[in-house]
């Protein structure tokens, strides 16, 4: 999300920026507060799966790195509730024991994150957003506002694992279709910008700027679609060791898997899926979404193609050929808008592919913006020139493990934290995120670009 400018792309004085911020701060928090209200304290804190941490801690941890890093660091005032810290602290304790802590219970928890938030708000006006890297066009409160979002889209994938009735409830995407799009679409070979070093609140793993390259590479229109992914299942897919790597051919025999995660065939052959406690026939035109890393390599190499790189990605989503340059979205460099893509949790499943033609890239590639998240084959490394900002834990730890990178975001991912530079990352085993994929294939030399 940009920070505000005037009519002729100044920055907006401090006063206009402290608007804005104090808006994203309230509208985030409307966001997690839809969530956790949504369903009775019992389902607070519970456990809905050992992958998750329970909705009560999602809730007291942004409301804790928010006292952090705005009330304490950026603030500089007296803690509001030190004794917990480490209760909250996402590398102390592994999800799967956060249960078994003496966690704040809903009452205080919502207590406690209000209480923050008012010092917060206070501390909003009284800094001066400039002078000081941490604060420099909001940051700060810009990533406190992305930190919450990742845990609101967390906490909507807590929900897709509960039990029980639906609790969450949206329209259905109405966005029409583009009909007759090709299958695929040729990407030039050729030098582009990756990253960025202007982005006011791009996180450290984005910057910086640098100049990557690749060859020329098919890239599909649009992500696989459930009904793409059905032929997969039926050639015997999941039972061909062929199409699998050594590694995600153990996983699926170890886990047992057969079909994207929340789907299930009734006697009569027809695929169902669960959908926050709808149960409903599989939608064909759909991305699929619920495959894990290793299930979506082995559908690419049935395909005959591949996933695509993290650098091809995001040129087919960045690069303009008629510019020479990167925007800040597939449709240009504007905050995305209903008519772009599907975000935000307007809705609570993908729409139809070929969805928000307004949203496609100069090269003609729709959809790489919400919807569903994407898998690449790249594993986590920074940039040349990374540098850590402001702390290591929020990319330097998780550098060189075994991640595999997704972009773009999902349905359920907020502006403020899908950008065309944003990167994402979770182990290739993970099903319960909105993660879907798009295949690539390299193009033959003799082919233009």
């Amino acid at each position: 999300m940009t920070v505000p400018t005037d009519s002729i792309g100044d920055p907006l004085g401090d006063d206009a920026l402290r608007t804005h911020l104090a808006a994203e701060l309230q509208r985030t928090r409307a966001r997690s507060a839809a969530l956790t209200e949504a369903v009775d304290d019992g389902e607070l804190v519970r456990q809905h799966s050992p992958m998750m941490s329970p909705l009560v801690w999602d809730l007291a941890h942004v409301g804790n790195q928010e006292e952090l890093w705005l009330v304490r660091d950026v603030g500089g005032r007296d803690p509001v509730r030190q004794d917990i810290d480490h209760l909250y602290d996402a590398f102390r304790f592994p999800r799967a024991d956060r249960p078994a802590l003496p966690l704040l219970n809903p009452a205080e928890a919502r207590d406690y994150v209000g209480q923050v938030r008012d010092k917060v708000l206070d501390v909003l006006e009284r800094t001066a957003l400039s002078g000081r890297r941490l604060v420099d066009g909001g940051f700060a409160f810009g990533m406190i506002v992305q930190h919450e979002q990742q845990h609101d889209e967390t906490m909507l994938a807590t929900h897709q694992l509960r039990d029980g009735a639906p609790a969450l409830h949206a329209p259905a995407p109405d966005s029409a279709p583009s009909l007759d799009l090709p299958s695929q679409v040729l990407i030039p070979s050729g030098e582009f910008t990756m990253g960025t070093s202007t982005e006011p609140w791009a996180l450290d793993n984005e910057r910086p700027a640098h100049t990557a390259r690749t060859g020329g590479y098919w890239l599909d229109t649009t992500p696989v679609t459930n009904a793409d992914y059905q032929r997969f299942i039926e050639a015997g897919g999941y039972d061909d060791p062929r199409w699998w790597s050594e590694r995600g051919w153990g996983y699926r025999c170890e886990a047992g898997l057969t079909a994207p995660q929340f789907w299930r065939r009734d006697s009569n052959g027809s695929w169902w899926r669960t959908r926050f406690g709808f149960t409903e026939p599989v939608s064909g035109g759909e991305p699929v979404v619920h495959v894990c890393c290793y299930e979506a390599q082995a559908y690419a190499a049935w395909a005959g193609m591949r996933l695509p790189t993290e650098t091809e990605w995001e040129k087919a989503a960045r690069f303009d050929p008629a510019t020479g340059r990167s925007r800040r979205y597939p449709w240009g460099d504007e905050d995305p808008e209903e008519a772009h893509a599907n975000l935000g949790q307007r809705h609570l499943q993908p729409a139809v592919a070929g969805s928000y033609p307004d949203g496609a890239s100069p090269l003609g590639v729709h959809q790489l913006i919400g919807d569903v998240w994407e898998w690449t084959s790249s594993g986590f490394a920074g940039y040349p020139g990374f540098a850590a900002f402001p702390y290591p834990e929020y990319s330097e730890v998780f550098l060189g493990g075994d991640y595999r990178m997704l972009r773009g975001g999902s349905f359920g991912t907020d502006q403020s934290a899908c950008r065309g530079t944003f990167r994402n990352w979770d182990h290739p085993v993970r099903r319960q995120i909105f993660a879907g994929f798009r295949c690539a294939r390299d193009a033959d030399p003799a082919e233009p670009g």
